[in-house]
């Protein structure tokens, strides 16, 4: 891969760590196994929405399908102001500070908010290697539409194939290939790929061995 002129992360997963949320519904007394269904139903419903040419905003797709799951508005708040206190995962400081050290920019394009995101690298002190905080709001379209990509290449100011995505979503990784970006999958999990979507231009199981590869001459 040709070194990028700058590194755009997803936030969701591949940044913070969602693991205490599951705490967050045991506290209000349901299963904190329920984390996992109700963000893959948030993702499919703000997904589905772009598909269709509609738009809401994480929180209110987030809340919506909480209110399919817990008993009242009350907890649904709860499982949400959890996002303010989230974690990053152990390897992203290492990871970023690779990019930093290698001198390649550093953004962030997120389905979430730029405010979510900002904190939790505030609170890891690493938002100071972020040069731009970006989310999907401006284009009101969900990644992996088209669009949410190439507006971050525009803000910043490069050619779509001169930015590399990062997420551990695949497709998050085959949407932003498809818009002309390179994609570069972190798969922490050690899963396969699925051969549906377009191979990634790189892939490793931690951050910094990712980061390496995709700045390796």
């Amino acid at each position: 891969m040709a070194r990028p002129a700058v590194v755009i992360f997803d936030v969701n997963e591949t940044l913070s760590d969602l693991t205490p949320l599951g705490a967050r519904f045991e506290e209000i007394g349901a299963p904190g196994e329920l984390l996992a269904t109700w963000f893959a139903a948030t993702l499919r419903d703000g997904i589905a929405l772009a598909a269709s040419g509609s738009y809401a905003d994480f929180r209110e797709v987030g809340r919506a399908n909480l209110l399919q799951l817990l008993p009242a508005p009350e907890a649904a708040e709860h499982v949400l102001e959890g996002f303010a206190s989230l974690p990053v995962h152990p390897d992203v400081p290492e990871g970023l500070r690779v990019l930093d050290e290698a001198g390649v920019r550093i953004a962030t394009l997120t389905n979430g908010t730029t405010q979510i995101a900002r904190g939790l690298l505030e609170r890891a002190r690493l938002d100071a290697l972020v040069e731009r905080y970006l989310d999907v709001t401006g284009v009101r379209r969900w990644k992996p539409a088209p669009e949410p990509y190439l507006y971050a290449c525009s803000e910043l100011g490069v050619e779509p194939a001169e930015a590399v995505l990062i997420a551990v979503h695949p497709w998050d990784v085959h949407g932003a290939q498809r818009a002309g970006l390179r994609g570069a999958w972190l798969d922490r999990a050690g899963r396969p790929w699925p051969e549906v979507f377009e191979r990634p231009d790189a892939s490793a199981r931690d951050l910094p061995a990712l980061a390496s590869s995709i700045m390796a001459p």
